[in-house]
């Protein structure tokens, strides 16, 4: 399973919307839908607060993963 569907599954599981998580990240709810969907990027920082939110550790979605891609400089998931 990919970050982002983790993401997604745990959100959806806690009952909490993606309006929620995108004002935590600042970004507009349409931007936060598409890293949940795996059209953009999430940094570490974004998964970071993402973790933070859900309340797990941001292990939590790297559990079974093997890589994680730079892009510029910058690491994503």
């Amino acid at each position: 399973m990919e970050i982002h569907e983790k993401v997604s599954e745990l959100r959806i599981s806690k009952g909490i919307s993606q309006t929620f998580i995108a004002s935590k990240l600042d970004i507009t709810v349409s931007g936060y839908n598409m890293k949940e969907r795996g059209k953009r990027p999430i940094s570490i920082k974004e998964l970071e607060l993402i973790a933070k939110t859900l309340d797990v550790e941001t292990s939590y979605f790297f559990e079974n993963r093997i890589h994680v891609k730079c892009k510029n400089g910058q690491a994503v998931v």
